[in-house]
Parts: C-alpha cells; structure tokens; sequence
C-alpha cells in the first residue's frame, strides 16, 4: 500500500536477463502489492530471474508485442483489484525508486494519470541514448501536444501511472490488434487527456545502458511509425 492506494508495478520483458533482475530487486516492495512481469515470449532466463526473486511472472505464451503485453498487465491489475498501476520498462532504463514520484499526484487527487518526463528532470543524464531516439522523443510531445490540444513534454516514456477508473472506463477500447506494439502508450495517454480525467507530468530519470548490454529493441523506421501512429489515426479521426 502506498498512502491508502493498492500498487501493482507492471514490467515487461522480452529476453533481458541481464537487466530484468535489478528492475525486480530496485522496486520498493513495502509500497508495491505486487509486482508483475510480463513474459513477452522471452527465449531466454528472464522469466526464471524474475520469478526467483519474488516477481509474478506472466507468460504471453509467443512474441506478442509490448501493446499487447502492457493490455495483459491492465487486466491484471483490473482483476486483481488494485488501485493504480504502475508500469516500468523491463531493461533497467527506468529507475523503480521513483515510484512514490508518479503516486503522489494521484494519492493527492490531483491527478488520475501520471506521466514520467525525463525532460522535467534537473540536470538529467539519459546515458548512451541513440541519436534517432534522441530526435524521437523530442518529436514526439510536439505532435502529441497538437494532437491532445495540451502541451506535454514526454509522450514516449513508458514509466507511468494510472488509476483504475481510467481502466474500467468503457469508453476506452485498449483490446484494438493495433495497439499490440509500441502504439499503446501514446494511445492511452491521449485517450485519457480526451475523456477529461486529470493528467499530470512529473520528472524522472531515463538512463540507456551501454550499446554492448542492448539499449533497446525499437527499430528506427517501425518503431518510429508504431509510436506515431496513434497521433495520426486519431488526430485524423480514423480511430477512436
């Protein structure tokens, strides 16, 4: 429990042994009521590392995607009843510490959904962060900001929080095949900013690893065109 708010801490995770065991051991378990691993086909250990140190570990059964492995989560913490859930990139680029950060607007009623900014983060150091992702997430907040007709500075940062009534609202349709890789983040956030309910910003820390651990597995071109998807379809009232 975290100020009265059941926490489930979401993480997915597709072959990142190295990495996904700190992400378990970072996260701050007296707040956390559980913390879930989405086991997005991995071929290696990182189910077994997660599972070994106390994490739930959900197996998709195939490569399925990360929108895909992300709407598996929020059923989860739907189901299980949780007030809010949090989720935090699997590969470590996230600093779990900060979860009280995203919290707190929600613990306070000011907000229903929290979005981390590494741009708000005085003096922030995002480590060996490619160049085309460099461009990416700068891009990004300028065309989610006309989109959304409110201005953000991070659209692109996976590290979150929502509350439940934005889950279970019906008007939001998170089942949609479309969303199942890296379009269903944006899409949830703007999403949430259309239906009315309270967002806010908070600063958090990013930090890519060296280029030998693995930085990321986004493509430049698809992964680029998969997160500004959801901008285009909906900016353009394709979908809803």
């Amino acid at each position: 429990m975290y100020r009265g708010l059941s926490i489930i801490a979401i993480a997915p995770v597709y072959n990142e042994e190295q990495k996904i065991g700190e992400v378990v051991r970072r996260t701050p378990r007296p707040l956390v009521d559980e913390l879930l691993v989405i086991d997005d086909g991995c071929t290696d250990r990182s189910p077994q590392v997660a599972r070994e140190l106390g994490a739930r570990v959900l197996p998709m059964g195939a490569c399925v995607g990360v929108g895909a492995a992300l709407r598996a989560g929020y059923a989860e913490a739907v189901k299980g009843g949780f007030d809010v859930a949090v989720v935090m990139a699997g590969n470590n680029k996230d600093s779990p510490e900060e979860i009280p950060v995203l919290l707190d607007p929600i613990a306070d009623e000011r907000a229903d959904f929290v979005q981390g900014s590494r741009f708000l983060k005085a003096g922030a150091n995002f480590g060996e962060m490619p160049s085309y992702r460099r461009l990416a997430t700068r891009i990004h907040p300028l065309l989610f900001s006309l989109v959304a007709r409110r201005r953000v500075t991070e659209s692109t940062n996976g590290f979150r929080a929502v509350h439940r009534r934005v889950l279970e609202d019906p008007r939001l349709d998170l089942d949609q095949r479309w969303l199942d890789e890296y379009e269903l983040e944006p899409y949830l956030y703007i999403k949430t900013i259309r239906l009315g309910y309270r967002t806010a910003e908070v600063p958090v820390t990013k930090i890519y690893p060296p280029r030998k651990l693995g930085q990321t597995k986004m493509k430049p071109i698809t992964g680029w065109w998969s997160i500004l998807r959801p901008l285009v379809l909906l900016g353009l009232g394709i979908k809803q």
